[in-house]
């Protein structure tokens, strides 16, 4: 969604429609802007993706069932601030 102007290595994300900050400091080198699709895992940005990557990916997530449900509602409760260590989350694709 945007690239935090005052934390250039993190970024607010989309996940499920659940809004957070990760980290991107190792992707500074895919010169990332909004719209871009990412692959994260524990709050940070892992690669750069395609847009038919990610529906895959969000395919198999959400095929696991109640296990993907149970994560995205304990993602929803963390906390969605900037300033958080950026390391929780789950592996998604995000736009």
């Amino acid at each position: 969604m945007e690239i935090l102007t005052d934390h250039a290595d993190l970024a607010r994300v989309d996940v499920s429609g659940v809004r957070r900050a990760i980290n991107v400091g190792l992707l500074e080198d895919e010169n990332l802007k909004p719209g871009d699709w990412i692959l994260i895992h524990v709050g940070f940005a892992l690669s750069k993706i395609d847009e038919e990557e990610a529906k895959a990916a969000m395919e198999f997530l959400e095929g696991i069932g109640q296990a993907y449900d149970d994560e995205i509602a304990a993602f929803k409760e963390s906390s969605l601030d900037a300033s958080d260590s950026a390391g929780r989350g789950e592996a998604d694709a995000v736009r």
